[in-house]
């Protein structure tokens, strides 16, 4: 079993940048693809961005440009680097992993959400 913590999130100003962290914790297990979510208020939960085993990246269109998620495979951790936030980016933010453990066994774990606010 695996656990997901993400932190960096809080309040920033509109046009400011923030830089989440997700680690992953547990025993015996292998990471092929992170992703960050996020769903704000109202919404449904959408993709922000994923990063595959390859390193290959994909971006929601509405942070393209934005927003860089990158990972740090020895420790097991994803980030994402937020700049020029919007009012928009407003949301609680989702840490995913997707991977197996030693028997095989395929595994999509969740954090708990971070919130990130942006101020206008």
């Amino acid at each position: 079993q695996v656990q997901l913590v993400e932190s960096g999130g809080g309040l920033v100003e509109d046009g400011g940048s923030l830089r989440l962290s997700c680690a992953v914790s547990g025993s015996r297990f292998s990471i092929n693809d992170m992703d960050w979510y996020r769903q704000g208020p109202g919404k449904q939960r959408e993709l922000v961005a994923i990063i595959i085993s390859t390193d290959s990246t994909r971006y929601a269109p509405s942070v393209k440009g934005r927003f860089s998620i990158s990972r740090d495979k020895a420790k097991n951790t994803v980030y994402l680097q937020m700049n020029s936030l919007k009012p928009e980016d407003t949301a609680m933010y989702y840490c995913n992993a997707r991977g197996s453990d030693d028997a095989g066994t395929v595994f999509s774990s969740w954090g708990r959400g971070i919130q990130v606010t942006v101020s206008s």
